[in-house]
């Protein structure tokens, strides 16, 4: 399955089959270790500058990766952009050198490189989607006017941000757009996005070809490359890393020789990456290896597909195969029809409200989440994007962008790091034009409504009519069908009783002939009835039967989600009923009431209890100092554990009127602390809502500090920690993330920035008396200054202990190098300071 090439600019005919995958297109290795080789990487802290500077050594790089076989070089530009190059050089004149020295070399085709911007994107950091977008368009332009052939994204981490970089590529110029994301070791990216989210939102998205670069080599990275092959709607394209980074004789070498390299190809090339190349460590000899091997395999092998409905935020992804009856449930509970609560927290912009009723269907068991905010007296477009924003680093659920207003849902669609489901369109001429080229051109999947002109049809060949000319005109615009979610619309019995099996008779039309998948509002059904709970549940397992993939409903109702976990066990979803045996092996008989009471008497039936929340037992033991006030301590670790910063200061203002304020930080905050830690250690959460935790721990900690700052006391006596990006290096995001959560931890962070020399790091480390410090390397070229550094800061400052991270480091490598620690992210730095401060008694 290729991507739509229709009106790119596409450079000859070999590039074309390329892009349409039935052609290998090789790609070049890496450039940091060509120029540590040559002696270039202590010439400069920007290499892009070494283009002005030293144009012909870059040039005989480039020369020597086309003689072993490369058609596609990479510019030497992964830095440059405006952030990175300051007053050094302009954008513009970095892509023009650069490409003159890939020209020069000869080329085949010019690779217009474009690396992260280096800052964190909103809510972690400060960069806006926009001031991203914006940082990306100027360094396309550039490409475009340097004359490159096509734009390469790569070494992606952050989704949101890499979706800023496609957009940028796609309305800025004609140019195929690669992209490509790193991912770690645990098979995610450091913000947790995983291969097969990656390779469907970016596909979807309209990227040429996407892929896996840097970070670990051809063998780690074969499962990642598989997974990506699954999910890709377009050419799968592979550039590892020569295995791991070690020092020897105080150069970094890589411990994966060209020949090995090739072996370990293999299997990424039988997963059907077809555009491949190398990364940091790699060398022409291992290019023209890989040119060999691909020359004697001719074609690329078959990408496994599978075709599927997708939904998915930054982390976590609903997939419905094609084939199979699954079911996903919506939640619907954030829409403020006729939830006086919810309406009142979003005029009041309280966000919390809103994330705790998240948080709250999470755990009863939906799997996506409505998102509604429509009030006439709101301005839609700005709180549907800040919610969304909000929900997105504190809920890793996939979200339902739900308006009627086109401009709310481009502005949030546009920007969401993931794909959402869009609710909807109609059969109507002006909903059509208007909503469907946002699916298309954003890459989500969309809800069809089955109304039109006329209105809702009340008979299920009627219904079914409208959703056929949805699907007729998503097909035309080349939206997928798997994309394609069909809305028979509920009507009220109490009104349209007739109409009931007709919409379930239409669910089962609209699947069987169009092939699409289908959702219902439940709940609509009983309205104006005794009892709505039953007629809902059993119209919704009416619907289940019928084909119904995604019921909207209330997952906080037991007798929903009871129909839901049973139908479950008869689609073969739970396999084997392990889920459902789990749940219900032990439970009482909902519908049964003892002998004698009044509802056996009366013959009523009970009354619908809430589903029973997966995590609804307070994480933490509550110490004896603070079991007075349990209840409270367990809203603070509720709060905490949901990301939800606004209500931390009263809580702990609370706490604090009864509980001494250590005991609160002691036995509250960092115990919930330490269990949001282990769950980022299990996958089960993932560095935003880490942030988010962290964030809500500072605002109680800000509260502590006040009120001991008061009785002349303070929290972080001796508790503090220098950070640094080393000498050279100019990438420090990994650094800010460290930074952020260690002063959300409590401790006073000194960061001294990023191409930091040994001795100022030294001379304030003296100055301040610190006993520990934070190094941070993602060049390799760099790792020898971080070993210096380390060196002085052992020799000058006795029992100073340093912890290193960075991308090209692991832990082998930090022991190398004489670190007292290495630290694979920041939760784990964030650990080293508590066991070292309480190691030295602080």
């Amino acid at each position: 399955m290729a991507s739509n090439l229709s009106g790119l600019t596409i450079k000859d005919e070999h590039l074309r089959r390329a892009l349409e995958g039935r052609e290998y297109l090789l790609v070049d290795g890496a450039m940091g270790t060509q120029m540590q080789e040559r002696g270039l990487d202590a010439l400069e802290a920007v290499p892009e500058l070494l283009c002005k500077t030293h144009a012909a050594d870059i040039t005989a790089i480039h020369a020597a990766y086309i003689a072993a076989g490369a058609e596609v070089i990479t510019t030497n530009t992964f830095s440059a952009n405006r952030l990175k190059l300051g007053d050094k050089m302009s954008v513009v004149e970095a892509y023009r050198l650069a490409a003159d020295c890939a020209r020069a070399a000869g080329a085949p085709y010019i690779a217009g490189d474009i690396g992260p911007t280096g800052s964190l994107l909103e809510p972690m950091g400060t960069l806006s989607f926009d001031e991203a977008y914006d940082i990306f368009a100027e360094q396309v332009r550039a490409a475009v006017a340097a004359g490159c052939d096509i734009i390469l994204i790569e070494t992606m981490a952050d989704l949101r941000e890499a979706k800023a970089a496609l957009l940028a590529a796609r309305e800025n110029s004609t140019l195929p757009v690669f992209v490509t994301m790193t991912f770690g070791e645990d098979g995610r990216t450091f913000l947790g996005t995983t291969p097969e989210i990656a390779a469907e939102v970016l596909s979807s998205l309209g990227a040429q070809a996407v892929g896996l670069n840097c970070s670990l080599g051809p063998a780690e990275l074969t499962g990642a490359a598989r997974a990506m092959a699954s999910r890709v709607r377009c050419p799968l394209m592979a550039q590892p890393n020569a295995g791991l980074p070690h020092m020897e004789n105080g150069e970094t070498v890589f411990d994966v020789g060209p020949e090995e390299f090739v072996r370990a190809m293999g299997p990424l090339l039988d997963a059907g990456a077809s555009i491949v190349g190398g990364c940091c460590g790699t060398s022409p000899q291992s290019i023209e290896l890989l040119s060999k091997e691909t020359a004697r395999r001719g074609k690329p092998a078959q990408r496994a597909f599978k075709p599927a409905c997708v939904l998915a935020s930054a982390q976590e992804a609903v997939v419905l195969e094609k084939g199979k009856h699954a079911v996903a449930v919506i939640g619907e509970r954030i829409n403020p029809t006729g939830k006086k609560k919810l309406k009142a927290a979003l005029r009041s912009g309280d966000l919390d409200y809103v994330i705790g009723e998240a948080v709250t269907q999470r755990n009863s068991g939906a799997d996506v989440l409505d998102v509604n905010v429509g009030l006439p007296e709101l301005d839609e477009p700005a709180m549907l994007s800040a919610v969304v924003e909000k929900l997105s680093a504190t809920v890793t659920l996939p979200l339902v962008i739900d308006s009627s207003s086109p401009d709310a849902i481009e502005r949030v669609v546009r920007s969401y790091a993931g794909k959402p489901l869009i609710n909807s369109v109609n059969g109507k001429r002006e909903s059509l034009d208007a909503v469907l080229p946002l699916a298309k051109k954003y890459g989500c999947a969309i809800i069809g409504l089955a109304l039109d002109e006329s209105g809702i049809p009340p008979t299920a060949e009627g219904r079914f009519a409208v959703a056929e000319k949805i699907v007729a005109e998503a097909d035309r615009i080349g939206i997928p069908r798997e994309d394609i979610v069909i809305d028979c619309l509920v009507m009220a019995v109490a009104t349209n009783q007739s109409e009931a099996m007709e919409i379930v008779k239409a669910v089962s039309l609209v699947k069987e002939r169009l092939g699409v998948r289908t959702v219902l509002g439940v709940s609509n059904v009983s309205f104006g009835i005794p009892q709505r709970a039953l007629l809902n549940s059993t119209f919704l397992a009416a619907a289940l039967g019928c084909g119904l993939d995604f019921p909207i409903l209330n997952p906080s109702s037991a007798r929903y989600m009871d129909t839901v976990h049973a139908f479950r066990v008869l689609n073969m979803q739970d396999e084997g009923a392990v889920r459902y045996i789990e749940d219900y092996a032990n439970a009482p008989d909902p519908y049964t009431s003892p002998a004698g009471t009044a509802a056996a008497q009366a013959g009523t039936l009970p009354q619908p209890q809430p589903a029973k929340p997966t995590d609804a037992a307070c994480p933490i033991v509550i110490p004896e100092s603070l079991a007075h006030a349990s209840g409270e301590v367990e809203q603070v670790v509720n709060l905490i554990m949901s990301g939800r910063k606004g209500p931390m200061g009263e809580m702990t203002e609370k706490l604090l009127a009864s509980c001494d304020a250590l005991d609160v930080v002691n036995g509250a905050f960092i115990p919930a602390l330490d269990v949001v830690g282990k769950k980022f250690d299990a996958g089960e959460f993932f560095l935003p809502q880490l942030m988010a935790s962290a964030e809500a721990v500072k605002a109680g900690f800000d509260v502590v500090r006040e009120r001991m700052g008061e009785s002349g006391a303070s929290i972080d006596d001796g508790r503090a920690i220098v950070v640094a990006t080393v000498k050279g290096d100019i990438h420090d995001i990994g650094k800010n993330i460290v930074k952020m959560l260690l002063e959300n931890y409590g401790y006073r962070v000194i960061d001294l920035g990023r191409d930091v020399d040994p001795r100022e790091i030294l001379r304030v480390v003296r100055e301040q008396n610190v006993r520990l410090v934070g190094l941070s390397a993602l060049m390799t070229t760099t790792v020898k200054a971080m070993e210096e550094t380390i060196e002085l800061l052992h020799r000058e400052v006795p029992g100073c202990s340093v912890f290193v991270g960075g991308a090209v480091l692991t832990p082998e490598y930090a022991a190398q190098i004489h670190a007292d620690h290495y630290s694979k992210d920041a939760a784990d730095s964030a650990r080293y300071a508590e066991e070292y401060f309480a190691s030295i008694g602080l």
